[in-house]
């Protein structure tokens, strides 16, 4: 949000509103029909054909699974042929692969049976029809030739164990890498406070959260969160809003200062009269924004699944021929047996495992870089990015305030200038306090007067005052010099207007009264920042950057970085809006932020990254989070999407091309040649190719995805770097 940066002790309009900034507490998010929002309707499932099916449910039957299926190949007539060996015999032991055989298919095949007959009624066939039909024609053609009906030798109990066991360890795979939709919806609803104290004509009473109503008054007492939006009626506080912000500082709020649902009253309580209450409060707006991006984003299709949606008609169409032909050429039992063999096949484990695999490869080697892909589409849409979209604050830029620029009166030095304003601001706890404090131990003359600072004193709007060295030492910003009628100094005109024409905040030094100085502070820019601009652009990607600030402080870090567009004084419910505005040029959009007023264009983005040091439901709302605060991270990304999507095509290149020759092959084709690829023979290719494909997934791990590493490019051609810019208003 655009929340003016006033310091609590005074520093006026120093830091304050820039041009073009708004003040948008208090404002509800736009919303539609009063109801939750974290109602039923907004359940998203965005898992595709997992939808219902949870991690936990694919382990247990894994496990399960695969300790039944070991008796099962060990007493396969079948396999012992193959390998060799003679099956132990005992009393029913040829019992055991058909029984065991029958509970894998039951138990771990159910969750492929059902998702067969979900994608059969929708008529849209993928990887759970293509399994759901291999296993039950195994399970079918292994109990006739188990009952010896009909003669045929069609035992596959150990290869539909085989296929049970490998699809349910793929989809387990699978679902680690995936992220849970709802979980932004659940992080939000927990800045809430289950209760408030309301002000009644005796004292306060606990209510809960829904009995507030409009026009009622609630203690917000200090460490507290502020139950619904509100205005301040009494009492002056820091509030924390790094929840709705990303902004770790604090931000002074007094009678007639809205407040946002959710935010901390950090020092002092303060009494607010409540102007929205749920689904109209802006948390709940933002919540369905988020409902409603991450539902818009998730129809899109998985690459594993239009692959496994041409191998299901594929099959389907090869079994059909095969039967017909065999049927023609008057050979029935020949027919079955093929068509059979031609069905079972068809479902390579190689298909079952080339996505999972890469995914669960690239997961681990990305959280090794420093990125956690929480979305197994993000990894996908990652390397079709045409614009990374930069929120500023706290993403291109530290977030907190640095002094860049110290300009004395004649006859007073700089080192002096910060020692006198650091002894003033010592017993200051605003970040602008802190920030002087710091400039001035980094500075050797500073350090060297060691100036001390009694009689501290406060005055809200104006500025701080203290007694240093025997002078009243004042420090504050333009409402302190129209206050006490003064004008900067001739001597400080040139480096305040340069200050101010990139957005600087300016604090102004006294003593006695008199102006001997002047202090520029600013964001700071990252040092990685405009390394990984320039990377990104040498890979034909685009940098945008969204902010609140006034434009000429976002022009001023656009050109510093060398960014491509900038989107600035953009209030936080439209920063949905510019995510929809690039992409209706055409343009498939990847969002970097840290606020929750980022999480709604987070989600809307076809990728939504967070950095790792800002809100819960940031994180919650993108497909991938960055650990740290570093924007070369995004590199890791597009990099590693790319490699895992060359890993993925080979994989899927390689397992479809074993269809491709095996299926014709056990259709008979080069029968009248002398050569049928029996169910046998069939089966060990399939071992093959699911070896070849997991060997293959194996070389991602030889990428180098340090972001030091990918951005060395840019940083070599002597566009690294950093330089103080920007107030951080958001």
């Amino acid at each position: 949000m655009n929340t003016p940066d006033t310091h609590p002790h005074a520093h006026g309009g120093g830091l304050g509103r820039h041009p073009g900034d708004a003040d948008t507490h208090g404002q509800a998010m736009p919303h539609g029909p009063a109801h939750s929002a974290v109602d039923e309707e907004h359940t998203v499932h965005t898992h595709g054909e997992h939808a219902g099916h949870s991690t936990a449910m694919f382990k247990n039957r894994f496990w399960l699974c695969l300790v039944l299926a070991v008796p099962v190949v060990v007493f396969s007539p079948m396999v012992g042929h193959l390998l060799g060996y003679h099956v132990p015999a005992f009393p029913g032991s040829a019992w055991l692969p058909p029984v065991l055989g029958t509970v894998i298919f039951g138990y771990g095949g159910l969750p492929f049976l059902r998702g067969g007959l979900t994608e059969l009624r929708s008529r849209q066939p993928g990887m759970m029809l293509l399994i759901a039909m291999a296993i039950s024609v195994a399970f079918v053609a292994s109990w006739v030739t188990t009952l010896g009906i009909g003669g045929f030798e069609l035992d596959f109990w150990w290869e539909l164990a085989l296929l049970v066991v490998i699809m349910l360890l793929g989809h387990w795979m699978e679902m680690r890498a995936l992220g849970a939709a709802s979980s932004a919806l659940d992080a939000l609803a927990a800045l809430l406070p289950d209760e408030a104290e309301k002000v009644v004509e005796d004292g306060t009473v606990t209510v809960r959260i829904g009995e507030l109503s409009v026009g009622d008054v609630v203690l917000v007492r200090s460490g507290a969160r502020v139950p619904a939006d509100g205005v301040i009626l009494d009492g002056t506080a820091e509030f924390d809003e790094s929840m709705i912000t990303g902004e770790s500082r604090t931000v002074s709020r007094s009678p007639g200062d809205a407040v946002v649902a959710g935010t901390v009253a950090t020092d002092s309580t303060v009494r607010v009269r409540v102007e929205a209450v749920g689904a109209d409060t802006a948390l709940a707006g933002i919540q369905r924004m988020v409902a409603d991006a991450q539902e818009s984003s998730s129809r899109a299709q998985a690459l594993a699944d239009r692959a496994a949606a041409l191998l299901f008609w594929f099959a389907l169409v090869a079994g059909i021929l095969t039967a017909v032909t065999w049927t023609l050429l008057g050979s029935p039992d020949d027919a079955v047996v093929r068509t059979v063999t031609v069905l079972v096949i068809a479902c390579p484990h190689a298909l079952g495992l080339a996505i999972p695999l890469v995914i669960a490869i690239s997961t681990e080697r990305a959280a090794r870089a420093g990125v956690l892909i929480k979305d197994r589409l993000a990894l996908e849409r990652m390397r079709t990015i045409d614009v990374v979209l930069f929120d500023k604050t706290g993403t291109l830029t530290e977030g907190a305030h640095a002094v860049t620029g110290a300009a004395p009166v004649p006859g007073t030095s700089e080192g002096e200038l910060l020692a006198l304003a650091a002894a003033a601001e010592a017993d200051s706890e605003h970040p602008v306090g802190r920030a002087i404090v710091t400039a001035a131990a980094h500075d050797a003359e500073a350090r060297r007067l060691d100036l001390r600072g009694t009689d501290f004193r406060a005055a809200t709007g104006r500025g701080v005052t203290a007694a240093v060295d025997g002078a009243r030492i004042t420090v504050g910003g333009p409402n302190l010099l129209r206050e006490l009628r003064l004008e900067t100094p001739a001597a400080l005109g040139p480096a305040v207007r340069e200050w101010t024409s990139r957005g600087a905040g300016v604090l102004h030094v006294l003593r006695d009264g008199q102006v001997i100085g002047a202090l520029a502070l600013e964001d700071t820019v990252r040092a990685e920042s405009r390394a990984a601009v320039a990377a990104l652009q040498d890979r034909g990607v685009k940098v945008a950057m969204i902010t609140g600030d006034a434009r000429q402080v976002a022009d001023a870090v656009g050109a510093e970085l060398g960014i491509d567009e900038v989107f600035a004084e953009v209030l936080p419910q439209d920063k949905d809006s510019k995510v929809v505005e690039l992409q209706d040029r055409g343009m498939t959009v990847a969002m970097v932020g840290d606020g929750v007023n980022d999480a709604p264009a987070l989600a809307r983005a076809e990728v939504g990254i967070a950095i790792g040091a800002g809100t819960d439901v940031a994180m919650e709302s993108a497909g991938v989070v960055l650990a740290g605060n570093d924007p070369r991270s995004v590199l890791s990304m597009i990099d590693l999407s790319r490699a895992s999507y060359t890993k993925m095509i080979q994989n899927l290149v390689w397992a479809a091309g074993y269809n491709v020759v095996a299926v014709p092959l056990a259709a008979g084709v080069l029968a009248p040649v002398g050569i049928v690829l029996s169910p046998a023979v069939g089966a060990v290719l399939m071992s093959v190719s699911t070896i070849v494909v997991a060997l293959n997934a194996q070389l991602l791990r030889r990428l180098d995805l340090s972001p030091a590493h990918l951005a060395a490019t840019a940083a070599e051609s002597g566009r690294a770097g950093a330089r103080p810019l920007a107030v951080p208003t958001r």
